[in-house]
């Protein structure tokens, strides 16, 4: 669930042509291949995790011929924008921000909860260094808070590293990030109240793209209306709210 800052001018002269027209049949997908259980790369070196079932299922209701593209996050919108790619399925939250550059389909997921890793229950939550992946809902969120210091990484192992070697308090992220990470080393927790922000996730395109758009939102209402979805939220994201 993560906001990218980025120039809409910019962006926005260096559009593509539309989906149709461009790239024929097959419809690519961008993700990050480093969020589980949101993305993640397999043993066997594959996009793996909650959004490769659901970007599959999509794609096979929306009558698409899809594939996986992995890329880093701090460029995952340029990429798009630019034409790397066709969609973006990548925890990405539905912003405010990010509609200013992009659009998106119809949320796929509600929003889930942020909490704070530590390696002490009585870290500095208020007054505190705290980490968070750059150009992510959870940094923003931290650089608004009263008395804290935001540490920025480019990537979510960064973050949890930073908090291990004591560079940070702790580390602001998504619960179905971190919660396995806690319960994995027993040095770490996860401490506080949790923090709901953001509003959902969706499936982002260009915003010349409205064909593909709609018919991935439809996809989605598909998979809402028959139960689907809510399975496989049930399955990667057990306390997520389902539709």
């Amino acid at each position: 669930m993560k906001t990218l800052i980025v120039s809409a001018v910019a962006l926005a002269l260096s559009a593509g042509a539309a989906f149709a027209d461009a790239h024929g049949d097959t419809v690519r997908l961008g993700t990050e291949g480093a969020y589980p259980p949101y993305n993640f790369l397999n043993d066997d070196g594959e996009v793996d995790g909650f959004e490769r079932h659901v970007g599959d299922e999509l794609c096979k209701r929306a009558e698409l011929k899809c594939e996986w593209v992995t890329n880093e996050w701090d460029s995952i919108i340029p990429n798009l924008v630019s034409g790397n790619y066709d969609a973006i399925i990548a925890g990405m939250s539905i912003t405010d921000e990010r509609k200013e550059v992009i659009d998106f389909s119809e949320g796929y997921t509600q929003p889930d909860p942020s909490v704070f890793l530590a390696a002490s229950d009585d870290a500095d939550l208020k007054t505190g260094v705290i980490a968070a992946q750059a150009s992510t809902i959870q940094a923003s969120h931290v650089a608004e808070m009263d008395g804290a210091t935001l540490l920025e990484f480019a990537t979510p192992e960064e973050t949890v590293a930073a908090v291990r070697d004591g560079e940070a308090d702790a580390v602001l992220a998504d619960k179905a990030f971190l919660a396995p990470i806690a319960e994995a080393d027993d040095e770490l927790s996860i401490v506080g109240e949790s923090v709901l922000i953001g509003g959902g996730i969706g499936v982002g395109v260009r915003q010349s793209d409205t064909e593909l758009r709609d018919k991935l939102t439809k996809a989605i209402q598909s998979m809402k209306k028959d139960g689907s979805l809510n399975k496989l939220i049930e399955k990667w994201l057990p306390e997520s709210e389902t539709f």
